[in-house]
């Protein structure tokens, strides 16, 4: 885990001075603007030039880009949970899907840094955190199975995949269509359905524990 203090001689941890902290802050906002333009392809300097800093005073603050992505990383899942919560109050389980699935991939729309920052948090921090978004999403998507909305053989663990896939179409068109992924948000949602028609999906889904490895290997 990232300390949020400097490291006195007995090796405890030291609050920041108030101007050290509101640099850590600063760089950890300008940090987050710059990874949701630019995804994780961003670098320290990146940051540090944006920010209007010196690229030391940055790694004074996180001696490397993966202690500065853990830094980030509650604030930016403690977006999908408000999601998550917000859709989890609708009054259909076919609702709660739409909703989640609309708002997440909107978010990832808009920052490119989302699912690279949140894939490659370490597991001992996010665990707790990780289930509880499963169940919620899994509860959401059990609901609208139960209402017969969505055909029997989808997942929780299905969804951040859509989210993903609707992310590239975003990250393509950016600068032709910038709301081009709404359509195919649309068109994947209305793929959830059954109907009579519907193809038998191959392959078995990934297993929770598997999915942050995945999202850790998808192209940037």
């Amino acid at each position: 885990m990232v300390a949020t203090g400097e490291a006195t001689d007995d090796g405890s941890a030291r609050p920041l001075r108030a101007d050290a902290e509101r640099n850590r802050r600063h760089i950890l906002d300008v940090a987050a603007e710059v990874f949701a333009e630019r995804g994780l392809a961003a670098t320290l300097n990146d940051v540090a030039h944006r920010a209007g800093i010196g690229v030391g005073t940055v790694y004074r603050r996180f001696p490397d880009k993966d202690a500065l992505v853990e830094a980030l990383w509650e604030r930016k899942f403690v977006v999908l949970l408000e999601v998550a919560e917000h859709a989890a109050a609708s009054p259909t389980g076919a609702d709660a899907v739409r909703s989640f699935v609309c708002a997440a991939a909107e978010a990832r729309a808009r920052d490119r840094g989302l699912v690279e920052v949140l894939a490659r948090a370490p597991s001992d921090r996010t665990a707790r955190q990780r289930a509880r978004l499963h169940a919620m999403v899994d509860e959401m998507v059990v609901r609208a199975q139960r209402e017969g909305a969505i055909r029997p053989d989808v997942v929780a663990a299905d969804v951040p995949l859509l989210v993903v896939m609707v992310a590239a179409v975003a990250d393509c068109a950016r600068d032709v269509a910038p709301d081009l992924w709404r359509r195919y948000t649309e068109l994947l949602l209305d793929g959830l359905r059954p109907g009579p028609g519907t193809t038998e999906l191959s392959g078995p889904p990934l297993e929770p524990g598997e999915l942050g490895s995945v999202l850790q290997r998808r192209p940037a």
